[in-house]
């Protein structure tokens, strides 16, 4: 068996053509449904980038937990159980460089080898010691403009005087080394290639060529990186906006496309698991809001697409799975892939069932941002519930790897930590609980501190797909309750957790 894992960042479900999607042409992905199964009711789980990753390489949620952070010495993951079982060879092809900094640094060495790609966004890649700033600023939007050092901006705006042409863009050149790692190893069994790009995230830059079809006939400075918040633009700005991120997933088809030559040109499909999805949605006005982390965690951002190819399973090929899954799926299902064996602490399901007719064994999952409101649907309604007051409540981080994004705790954080007994899933070691404190790094940048909403809504997906129209309907929502305390219970959350939500571990147990 051969393994294909494509993970795009920030790729919108509802954007594309399988999925019902218009407004962007992306016959590649359509291609691709046409051969594997389409998971209709696909989730995120832990929120945004790095905690979503940490689900899918452990197979559990850890949003409950931990904020953005790296792997910690106690987590399983799928590549390394390839390895040690079964002599699965793994290989990670990236750009995406928050791998490379503090909060992330611990993910691609499970792999057996990787490449990394640089130049996404802020990658401290190409060094200027005196940039011509005042040109630079002349080419750039005032909101995306930065001269300040170690900021992502102003990082970005040097990388981009280094890519110019298509084959210098990171997506393209992660592609083009995933498919090189095909040619070398196609006649070898046993392995698995993680083709992993950064796009469509923001900025949403591409080759000129993938925006003539969507131009607004603009004519001021690069407008491609949208605001974290509420919607201010001027129409024109938004329409530009939202058109450079069609042309970001009009390259992503592309590339995909490229794969997809490359499967029919090897007779590929005939032995090789493909697996393609993100890690999460992108708001693009929708709401009143652009982006993700300051915001209820919308449909837009947490239903998100999934295709499944699995050769040895022809009569899926070219179906649609309506049971609900998410992202924590992925590391089961690829150890049920190679026959592995699946660790105790792993609190999710194997898809490959689901191809053969299988129901969901989830009656609701849970997703959510560390500090923020913790989540449920059971596929009709969505519950997002919140604590009275975010910026008081009780909250704790659970640790051996102290480290944000790109810098360590702070030294006000660790002052007052203690040593927790340990989780279930902690394999018998103690964790520091470490106390979030306001105006800290995480709190500014996806924590408490940082959320424009904050109360407590519930929606019927089936008569308000876009979520306009809160619910207030008692029963239903005491019934989700009930069900989001079992799932916190089964994932060991931490007693506070169930305390900010005024939640108890009776509730489950009453059910």
């Amino acid at each position: 068996m051969k393994t294909v894992f494509v993970l795009f960042d920030s790729l919108n479900r509802h954007m594309l053509s399988p999925y019902g999607g218009t407004r962007i042409p992306t016959p590649n992905f359509d291609r691709l449904a046409a051969r594997s199964t389409t998971f209709d009711k696909h989730y995120v789980g832990s929120m945004p980038c790095m905690p979503a990753r940490r689900d899918l390489l452990t197979g559990r949620l850890s949003f409950l937990h931990r904020s953005w952070g790296p792997m910690e010495p106690f987590d399983n993951s799928f590549p390394e159980i390839l390895a040690r079982e079964k002599g699965v060879y793994s290989h990670l092809v990236t750009d995406h460089f928050h791998y490379f900094e503090d909060g992330g640094a611990t993910y691609h060495t499970k792999y057996d080898s990787y490449d990394f790609i640089r130049g996404q966004e802020g990658d401290r890649w190409k060094a200027m010691v005196q940039p011509h700033w005042e040109r630079l600023r002349e080419k750039y939007a005032e909101g995306q403009f930065s001269k300040e050092r170690r900021t992502y901006k102003a990082q970005n705006i040097i990388n981009r005087e280094f890519i110019r042409e298509e084959k210098d863009f990171p997506s393209v050149q992660v592609f083009d080394a995933g498919m090189d790692f095909i040619d070398r190893n196609k006649d070898a069994d046993d392995w698995l290639l993680q083709i992993e790009t950064f796009d469509p995230h923001e900025p949403f830059h591409a080759p000129e060529a993938y925006k003539k079809p969507f131009e607004t006939g603009w004519t001021g400075p690069i407008l491609d990186w949208p605001r974290y918040g509420r919607v201010d633009e001027l129409p024109e700005e938004c329409e530009e906006l939202r058109a450079n991120y069609y042309a970001t997933v009009s390259l992503c088809d592309a590339l995909l496309g490229r794969l997809l030559d490359q499967f029919d040109r090897e007779n590929l499909w005939d032995d090789t698991l493909l697996v393609v999805t993100t890690d999460h949605g992108f708001l693009l006005g929708e709401h009143d809001f652009w982006s993700k982390n300051r915001m209820n965690i919308y449909e837009e951002i947490a239903h998100i697409p999934l295709f499944v190819f699995d050769p040895r399973r022809p009569g899926s090929h070219g179906t649609r799975v309506d049971g609900l899954t998410q992202t924590s799926d992925i590391a089961p299902t690829f150890l049920h892939a190679y026959d592995a064996k699946v660790p105790g602490e792993v609190c999710a399901q194997s898809l490959l069932p689901m191809l053969d007719g299988a129901p969901s064994t989830y009656e609701a999952i849970l997703y959510g941002y560390f500090g923020g409101a913790v989540n449920i649907t059971d596929g009709r309604y969505t519950y997002h519930r919140y604590p009275p007051d975010l910026r008081t409540q009780e909250i704790y981080q659970y640790t051996l790897m102290p480290t944000h994004i790109y810098e360590p705790f702070a030294l006000k954080e660790l002052r007052e930590t203690t040593l927790a007994d340990p989780f279930p899933f902690t394999k018998g070691t103690p964790l520091l609980r470490v106390p979030v404190k306001p105006g800290t790094a995480m709190s500014r940048a996806y924590g408490p501190d940082c959320f424009i909403e904050d109360d407590t809504r519930l929606y019927d997906l089936e008569t308000d797909p876009g979520q306009q129209t809160p619910l207030a309907e008692a029963d239903i929502e005491a019934r989700l309750a009930t069900a989001m305390a079992r799932i916190m219970d089964t994932l060991s959350a931490p007693q506070e957790a169930f305390d900010r939500l005024s939640l108890s571990t009776t509730m489950s147990a009453a059910e």
